[in-house]
């Protein structure tokens, strides 16, 4: 991807996306599948806001059968195949427990009817032929065979477990980019950092939009048939700038925390634990050698611009954990990173003061309103974002008086994606590892880049070739301390145990390429976005420093640049 605004200028697309969260992408990526020009523009990096704080579980929708809405759990199992069809190298199986309670609505008799339904509705889950993707039916297991997989759960009042599959994401920072990486490779023209500050008109009609490169302060329009505001919480503050503005639907919004935890609380399985707060359960998924833990929501009335996790809030969601699973007995200082984002709600539950979460995506078209040729999209669900943008292009093509094409999204790998069996691609992968690179450090690459990830490796060729090293800085040396040496190697890979990265130079190929492939701008945009460096917490000053001087002398940054993005980058890893 190369950040050339002066295309944007060049001629009249037929879609202008607002934002590049993981909707934005979607969109951006089916509607270039139907042949559409389209431009993308984000006022920060693609997928930093509240894409980033997704708990990497793409849900079948099981808990959607405690409302008997089979559509929308069918739309679920759906979605999460083609997720791991179209993106093999992000997305695998996750086998999940629940524990059973009673008689009742927890309990075991209640949870194999709805594993019976589940397997039922999703029986062709496993169209596939990738193995690997498979997902097994889910079963009912006894006291015995729960307390064995799980030992650290108290049996009090036990009587067995629910055991069945989802999926996760390994990098979801990794699938936006993918995303718009596919469409710009088919011609759509996307950049980061252009921020919408109006919109252009003609009559009653809006032509485009008006934007300002953040990075340089130059303004310019860009024109179009059709503008999709999909700025997620921004979605207000977008409409607020069309002329002669009135009052439009308006998203309240909720604040969601996750958590990722340095150690590993359950090894194998993602694991439900029952909230004493409510009646929800927490989700204690393993990831990346690692925990994340959610969700916790609160009432959000704020600007996203000012949105923030306090340390109050923290505590009170490590309270929750620990009250909700005693023997995980979390600490403050067991907290890796603090994931943190904004979703849509329809309301505040009156008795626990709690927010009610959007059950589904919204869809406005403002032609009724006086302003046709724009549209705005606020999505739910990170699992269904792309059944979503394939609704949204279909109402574009209506709203134009024309039969939507097919859509093609369901089938086409994303960049990366070409992979038919992952275990063997993998396997093949490390076999034939170039300049001694071990395991561990393929096993990185595939499961971030997937089949693209010789990509990567020519900058490695290229830096030994031209024998390039960079030093740490010198200016603020340090005393080694456990939160500067090397990350350790559950930060970095997809597998507990592991050495460290045998090789830095991987590293610095890495923010090459995150720089003249994927249009980053910022060390931030690096270490969080286009390497899995720093998206489950610091990955340290060695590596910072490594990648911040590899980015200065190739964007040439100066020294104080330098330890500013240092600082910066620091901030936003750090827990």
């Amino acid at each position: 991807m190369k950040r050339n605004l002066v295309d944007l200028t060049r001629k009249t697309y037929d879609i202008v996306v607002i934002g590049g969260g993981i909707y934005g992408a979607w969109i951006t990526w089916e509607a270039s599948l139907r042949g559409l020009a389209v431009a993308l523009v984000e006022k920060a990096d693609f997928g930093g806001e509240t894409s980033a704080n997704s708990l990497k579980i793409i849900h079948g929708g099981l808990r959607y059968l405690q409302q008997a809405d089979l559509k929308r759990m069918r739309e679920s199992i759906h979605e999460r195949t083609t997720l791991m069809g179209i993106a093999p190298h992000l997305v695998h199986p996750l086998p999940v427990l629940l524990p059973t309670y009673g008689h009742g609505i927890k309990g075991k008799e209640v949870f194999a009817i709805a594993l019976a339904v589940n397997d039922l509705i999703s029986c062709d889950r496993n169209r596939l032929q990738d193995q690997q993707k498979h997902i097994p039916c889910g079963r009912i297991i006894s006291p015995q065979e729960y307390q064995k997989l799980l030992p650290s759960i108290s049996l009090q009042g036990l009587t067995g477990g629910a055991l069945f599959y989802d999926a996760q994401v390994y990098n979801s920072e990794r699938l936006t980019i993918s995303l718009l990486r596919s469409a710009e490779e088919i011609g759509a023209t996307v950049a980061n950092y252009v921020e919408v500050t109006g919109f252009l008109s003609s009559g009653n009609s809006i032509t485009g939009v008006q934007v300002q490169d953040v990075l340089t302060g130059d303004n310019f329009d860009i024109c179009a048939k059709t503008v999709v505001n999909s700025s997620g919480p921004w979605m207000n503050r977008v409409l607020n700038l069309l002329p002669e503005s009135q009052q439009y639907p308006q998203v309240p919004l909720a604040k969601a925390m996750n958590l990722v935890i340095r150690r590993q609380l359950f090894e194998t399985y993602a694991v439900g634990i029952p909230s004493k707060k409510n009646s929800r359960f927490l989700f204690i998924a393993p990831w990346r050698g690692k925990s994340i833990v959610g969700t916790s929501y609160a009432v959000y009335e704020q600007q996203p611009d000012d949105f923030s996790i306090t340390e109050p809030e923290i505590q009170e969601f490590i309270d929750e954990i620990n009250q909700a699973c005693p023997s995980v007995a979390l600490q403050r200082e067991d907290i890796d990173l603090v994931h943190g984002g904004l979703l849509s709600r329809t309301g505040i539950n009156q008795k626990t003061g709690e927010p009610i979460l959007a059950r589904d995506y919204q869809l406005w078209d403002y032609s009724q309103e006086g302003w046709p040729g724009l549209i705005s999209v606020v999505g739910v669900k990170y699992t269904t974002a792309r059944d979503v943008a394939k609704k949204v292009v279909d109402r574009v093509f209506r709203l134009w008086g024309q039969k939507p094409p097919p859509s093609l999204s369901v089938s086409i790998p994303v960049h990366g994606g070409k992979i038919e069996e992952f275990a063997t691609f993998l396997n093949q992968a490390i076999a034939k590892a170039p300049y001694g690179l071990g395991e561990q450090t393929m096993r990185r690459l595939v499961y971030n880049y997937g089949s693209t990830y010789p990509n990567v490796l020519k900058y490695l060729h290229q830096n030994l070739t031209e024998k390039s090293s960079v030093a740490p800085l010198q200016e603020k040396s340090q005393s080694p301390s456990e939160n500067n040496l090397l990350p350790s190697a559950s930060c970095l890979l997809p597998f507990q145990n592991q050495k460290p990265l045998d090789n830095l130079e991987v590293i610095k190929a890495e923010v090459i390429h995150g720089i003249r492939e994927e249009m980053a701008q910022k060390l931030t945009d690096v270490v969080l976005r286009r390497t899995e460096l720093g998206t489950a917490g610091y990955p340290g000053d060695e590596i910072l420093n490594i990648c911040a001087q590899t980015m200065g002398e190739e964007l040439g940054w100066s020294l104080s640049r330098i330890e500013q993005e240092v600082k910066k980058a620091g901030a936003r890893t750090h827990p």
